[in-house]
């Protein structure tokens, strides 16, 4: 997965379950973003097949599973995925340490067994369409960063590539968890883009300003009348924000 320029930090939400639609896109997009997040509703409707066929257009793939089970099923899950040779894909932290753990040792094995790159193992932390409020209706009092921090703390300590977080927690994370650890941030959404159901949002540039690696960014290219000039548009302003 390409690295730390504008277009090399960009990864595009494709939220579909038509195939077409999304081995469309990819195509169109591939030389505009460093990959393709497929979810739970895509792999659920298409299977590896699907996963794979978007995968030949040309983009690496983020297969964003949010796997969370007992440690043997989520371990049996990444095997599993690695037919699939996404680059990055996601499990979560509630998971646990035990659990997480297992996820990277399946990964490994994964790197092994094929002679290929490891997939980078990345750990959802608190949905960004969650607030406190939300977390309280779950009996989870206090402020959703520290949340997060814990959490992300948890994840690195299990020796986890990285966690998917909001951009209002990267000054936090980073400082805790170091240079290295990747910090996948969601929510983004342009100025010139409504914000939907995300609660906790910020422009790309302020994420890059923040120390993002990653940033996912989905309807603003996908409902976009021209996806591969918005996909450029947020690209050349991530690149034009120091980070």
């Amino acid at each position: 997965m390409a690295e730390r320029d504008g277009v090399g930090r960009l990864l595009c939400a494709i939220d579909t379950v038509e195939l077409g639609a999304a081995r469309g896109l990819a195509r169109r997009l591939k030389d505009q973003v460093a990959g393709i997040k497929l979810g739970l509703e895509f792999c659920t409707a298409n299977g590896p097949e699907g996963v794979q066929a978007v995968a030949a257009e040309g983009s690496p793939v983020f297969l964003d599973l949010k796997l969370y089970d007992i440690p043997n099923t989520v371990a049996g899950a990444v095997r599993a995925a690695g037919a699939m040779r996404p680059a990055m894909l996601t499990i979560h932290a509630l998971g646990g340490s035990a659990m997480m753990r297992a996820a990277m040792g399946a990964a490994h094995r994964v790197a092994a067994a094929s002679g290929g790159a490891r997939p980078k193992v990345i750990a959802v932390t608190v949905l960004t369409s969650m607030d406190e409020e939300d977390l309280e209706t779950l009996g989870l009092r206090g402020d959703v960063s520290e949340a997060v921090s814990r959490l992300a703390g948890l994840a690195q300590d299990s020796g986890v590539d990285g966690v998917v977080c909001s951009a209002r927690e990267l000054d936090r994370l980073r400082a805790r968890c170091g240079p290295d650890f990747l910090l996948v941030v969601p929510g983004i959404r342009p100025a010139w883009s409504s914000a939907d159901d995300q609660k906790r949002i910020v422009t790309p540039a302020e994420a890059i300003r923040r120390g993002a690696d990653f940033l996912v960014v989905g309807r603003p290219i996908t409902q976009a009348s021209d996806p591969v000039a918005a996909a450029g548009r947020i690209a050349d302003e991530m690149a034009g924000a120091p980070a």
